[in-house]
C-alpha cells in the first residue's frame, strides 16, 4: 500500500489546491477509500498522525474541530516537484521546506 502522507497530499493537489479552499479530514479520508488508495482497514483515527505531520511540515493548518472532524487551510498553493534522488513527483506546498516527502532528500 502507498505511502499514507503522500496520498493525502495528492488528494489535497488535485482537490484543494487553494490556500482559500476549507477543506476536512473527512472528506480527504472518504477520497482515498473510494480510490482504495489506503487499507480498507483504516479508520480516520488511523489517520490523524498523518494529518497532524502535514500541519506540523508547513502545508496545512487546522482551523477547527468538531469532535474527530479537523477543518483545514493550505498556507499556501501545491505544486509538483520531481526529486532527482528518488525520482518520484510529489505535492509540495510553495512556503513549505524543498525535502521530498518520500525519501526526505533536499530537492
Amino acid at each position: 500500500m502507498a505511502d499514507v502522507s503522500l496520498e493525502i497530499r495528492k488528494v489535497i493537489f488535485e482537490k484543494y489546491n487553494n490556500p482559500d479552499i476549507r477543506f476536512t479530514n473527512d472528506e480527504i479520508f472518504e477520497i482515498l477509500q473510494q480510490n482504495n488508495s489506503i487499507d480498507k482497514s483504516l479508520v480516520i483515527d488511523d489517520v490523524e498522525k498523518y494529518f497532524t505531520d502535514l500541519c506540523d511540515a508547513g502545508l496545512m493548518r487546522n482551523i477547527a474541530q468538531n469532535f474527530t472532524t479537523q477543518y483545514f487551510k493550505l498556507f499556501d498553493d501545491v505544486e509538483k516537484i520531481k526529486c532527482n534522488s528518488c525520482n518520484v513527483e510529489s505535492p509540495i506546498g510553495k512556503s513549505e521546506p524543498r525535502v521530498c516527502p518520500a525519501c526526505r532528500a533536499s530537492i
